[in-house]
């Protein structure tokens, strides 16, 4: 039997090649200085000449070793690339994504049913980190962004879907209206007209986050509306509570329609007036680029590409 070269040596060899340096080497490798000497020296004894020119700290390849890091390096490449596919293919099944804690409530949780049908065999894992981070650290393998591009240049970026703004109230807030012209005006086909009269009658609720801070400002100067003042307890930090606030009927909300497209459908909420787009941020599909190689990730890609049509 042929006598092997230990893998560390391999390793080793090719850390010290590439970066110069013994010190590097073991850096890159989280192993000691000594650890990276003595696998060196071990090749070199088992190939039988020096591989290196030592001037100093620093060491650079001499002709055998420049004959050897041609061949073994690729190799080296290749092991490596097998070990991860191997990996990726225990692992393809299970995925994490990233998004606001609003959308995976108010969007996610509706449509799991349905991605369970699609998708039995994927399970994913929902996490909730704020603003750009690196996917990679967190263990992320996706994020369903809502912001803009920019804050993901490193990354594949896909856009979704726009940011529809629209105006949101609870279908008994018009029902408790005591004003039968009201109930009447809100029924017009002149949308705008509607949702003047419905602003006239009941207070508007804010929400304050860096997402959804413009949302009223937007809606009104796209529509020629007067700015509502806020109006006591009725101004919130976060969507979620925002939209529980509408729902209770304590008043009438601006918001983007995949936040309550299914309270919408199933008659929680009620939408008046026209509808605008958010010049400030869209939805965006984000991943790292080799994970476009995984399977599961482009299924995924897919279905989110109808759920946002």
């Amino acid at each position: 039997m042929r006598k092997l070269v230990p893998l560390k040596s391999i390793y080793a060899f090719v850390a010290v090649a590439e970066m110069g340096s013994m010190t590097e080497a073991a850096d890159v490798l989280c192993v000691s200085h000594s650890a990276i000497s003595q696998a060196i020296k071990a090749l070199e004894k088992q190939i039988g000449q020096p591989l290196f020119n030592r001037t100093g700290r620093r060491v650079e390849l001499n002709q055998a070793g420049r004959k050897y890091y041609r061949k073994v390096a690729p190799a080296l490449e290749q092991i490596v690339e097998a070990t991860e596919e191997l990996v990726d293919i225990h692992h393809d099944k299970h995925l994490t994504i990233n998004m606001v804690h609003s959308l995976a409530l108010h969007w996610w949780i509706p449509r799991v049913p349905d991605f369970q049908q699609a998708m039995p065999e994927l399970d994913v894992r929902i996490s909730n980190i704020l603003g750009s981070f690196e996917l990679e650290r967190e263990g992320v393998d996706i994020a369903l962004i809502h912001g803009k591009p920019n804050e993901w240049e490193d990354y594949y970026c896909e856009k979704l879907g726009d940011d529809e703004l629209i105006l949101v109230c609870s279908p008994q807030l018009i029902e408790l209206a005591t004003s039968p012209p009201l109930k009447k005006a809100l029924k017009s086909p002149h949308l705008i007209d509607s949702a003047k009269r419905l602003l006239s009658h009941f207070p508007p609720i804010f929400v304050t986050n860096d997402r959804r801070k413009h949302d009223w400002q937007v809606w009104c100067e796209a529509n020629g509306i007067e700015l509502p003042l806020q109006q006591n307890n009725l101004t919130f930090s976060a969507s979620i509570q925002a939209v529980q606030a509408t729902i209770r009927r304590l008043g009438v909300l601006i918001t983007h329609r995949q936040f309550v497209r299914d309270d919408i459908t199933h008659g929680v909420l009620a939408e008046i007036g026209p509808s605008v787009l958010n010049p400030y941020q869209d939805y965006y599909f984000v991943c790292p680029p080799d994970k476009l190689r995984r399977e599961t990730v482009l299924m995924l890609r897919a279905w989110l590409r109808e759920q946002f049509k």
